[in-house]
């Protein structure tokens, strides 16, 4: 019995140790610098501007987890990494942290630790400013008279007639193309992202309209490798306090900057999460 207490104790004693060896935050804190992992080439989420630097909403979010790390948003190193490498770069120990517009699925939630949401995507329609069809009512209305061009994908038809039934449905292999047929009027809408229809807007201020209709909702996180809850609860804290706390002038004015949209501020009295 002595022998058995011994060795329990011995291990109890020993948990610490090896908690603190895989403590993530201590590591870049000591380190000094925030690696992060994201794309490079999808506007308004990760692309380089004019001047070849790294920028975006994902961008923004890291930015905001190393300004509470470090006091300056700056401190990163940038991973710049292929869809496909976002699971694997957190495995390998690659990225402290990837923010790369990554659905939330329950599948990749047993590969990665999602943080707490920072974006809900979905799909809109975007219109032409003083076309035919003012709002989504209007090309509902409209039946079969109505074109809706969108992205080539084996279920984009389906997608479309979730909103519009009985829509013709014109597909592209491009989204250039896409763009072009709503501008010459093949098409009266265009169905895409609701991120990239708000970014397009903000490009081309007075020429288009949001339809003010959204589907097919998923959702946005940043994702951690499993196994570290210190660190994934000091990620959660950071996104949950720009989305609802001290750090919300960070992010609301990137959401304007990229999505076009001033956010109100988050209600003073009992928290609104709670409701």
């Amino acid at each position: 019995m002595k022998l058995v207490l011994a060795t329990t104790f011995a291990a109890l004693m020993a948990a610490p140790a090896v908690a603190q060896d895989g403590d993530k935050l201590k590591e870049v804190l000591d380190r000094g610098y925030l690696i992060l992992g994201s794309g490079s080439t999808n506007p308004p989420w990760h692309f380089m501007d004019g001047d070849n630097q790294l920028t975006g909403f994902d961008i923004d979010m890291g930015r905001l987890v190393a300004k509470a790390l470090f006091g300056d948003p700056d401190k990163i190193e940038y991973v710049q990494q292929s869809g496909d490498a976002r699971i694997p770069n957190l495995a390998t120990g690659k990225v402290d942290l990837t923010c790369q517009f990554m659905t939330v699925t329950a599948e990749r939630a047993q590969q990665v630790e999602f943080t707490i949401p920072y974006y809900r995507e979905g799909v809109g329609l975007l219109l032409m400013e003083g076309g035919d069809y003012a709002d989504y009512e209007a090309l509902k209305a409209g039946g079969s008279d109505v074109t809706v061009a969108v992205l080539q994908n084996v279920y984009a038809e389906e997608m479309v007639h979730t909103a519009l039934p009985e829509a013709t449905v014109d597909q592209y292999d491009s989204v250039d193309l896409m763009y072009q047929a709503l501008n010459s009027g093949r098409a009266e809408a265009a169905a895409t992202d609701q991120s990239a229809l708000r970014w397009f807007m903000v490009q081309n201020p007075g020429r288009y309209l949001d339809a003010g209709y959204g589907w097919n909702p998923q959702t946005y996180a940043c994702a951690v490798q499993p196994g570290d809850q210190r660190w994934l609860n000091f990620v959660n804290t950071v996104l949950h306090e720009g989305m609802t706390g001290v750090e919300f002038p960070f992010y609301s004015a990137s959401f304007e900057k990229w999505f076009g949209t001033e956010l109100e501020s988050p209600q003073i009295g009992f928290p609104v999460e709670y409701k």
